[in-house]
């Protein structure tokens, strides 16, 4: 139980949480061709006007198509040449975080069902799919494994003698694409970007010179520090980044001692990840383990962690 993590974990351990803030990134419109409606999710801002988006029924999204979305209207640059459903679309108009927070949706994954024209969301569902700490915009889901912390829990950590820090990592499709190649190390992971400050990157460089375990909480986190530690030096490179960084069975962790995270679906990415952290072997019998006990799975699912 989430209550009994502070007398679990170690007091001296640094846990580092993924702060960011899911963006309201799902646009609902419609196309100016036909007036069908449209539905996009805006992934990552490329510059003022532009932005890398996936859509549904993305292979009817051709180059030189136009969609409205109220006050609103973009073209679709580029389609994507690889079959991964991301566009490059361009507005008339900059699209920012305040345009959002008005005429966007919280991007709720698509198993989560809710009645009302458009599958609408809730009041409830908008704070409930960010994390208690969230701060930093720009993410297209939420990192999952973090909406299990609490304002007291996070406070009862801290007075169990357990050190936390944060970092950055904005959510984008390099989190949830599948994987679809054959051949596991021809899966081509999508840049997500991230960002360290010095402050966070001075502790969790001191943690690691004394011996004290790095938790990482959520996958997300996971490969913020692993794609900035530096093992030569045994330091964080500070700053903003991007990372394409794919983490499977055969990898060496530099960073990362303790993962807490969520349960994860077959053939993702994410599960590849703790399986090169514990070992496939244990990670198949644990979870035929919490399939027979009736864990639950996905954003809202049961966590677990893993040492």
């Amino acid at each position: 139980m989430m209550h009994d993590l502070p007398s679990i974990v170690e007091p001296g351990t640094l846990m580092v949480f993924n702060n960011s803030r899911v963006r309201r990134a799902r646009i609902l419109g419609v196309s100016k061709e036909g007036g069908a409606k449209v539905e996009f999710l805006l992934l990552k801002r490329l510059d003022e006007l532009r932005w890398q988006a996936l859509a549904q029924k993305s292979k009817r999204r051709k180059s030189g198509s136009a969609y409205s979305f109220g006050d609103a209207s973009c073209v679709v640059e580029q389609a994507s040449e690889d079959g991964d459903g991301t566009l490059i679309i361009r507005f008339e108009r900059a699209i920012d975080d305040a345009w959002l927070d008005v005429h966007g949706h919280v991007p709720l994954p698509p198993y989560i069902k809710r009645d009302g024209e458009d599958n609408a969301l809730s009041e409830q569902d908008r704070e409930r799919y960010q994390t208690v700490y969230a701060k930093e915009h720009g993410s297209a889901a939420a990192p999952t494994a973090g909406l299990h912390f609490t304002e007291e829990l996070l406070s009862q950590l801290e007075k169990s003698g357990v050190e936390t820090a944060f970092i950055t990592l904005h959510v984008g499709i390099g989190t949830f694409l599948p994987v679809r190649s054959e051949k596991v190390e021809d899966h081509r992971m999508h840049e997500e970007s991230y960002s360290i400050n010095d402050e966070t990157a001075r502790r969790i460089e001191q943690a690691k010179a004394q011996g004290r375990k790095i938790l990482a909480v959520g996958t997300t986190s996971v490969r913020a520090l692993e794609a900035a530690w530096d093992a030569s030096s045994g330091s964080l490179r500070k700053g903003d980044g991007n990372t394409s960084i794919f983490i499977y069975p055969g990898y060496q962790f530099k960073a990362v001692d303790i993962m807490f995270t969520n349960f994860h679906t077959p053939g993702s990415t994410l599960i590849m990840m703790i399986a090169a952290f514990a070992g496939k072997d244990f990670i198949l019998k644990s979870y035929e383990e919490a399939v027979k006990e009736k864990y639950r799975f996905f954003s809202y699912g049961d966590a677990c962690l893993i040492v």
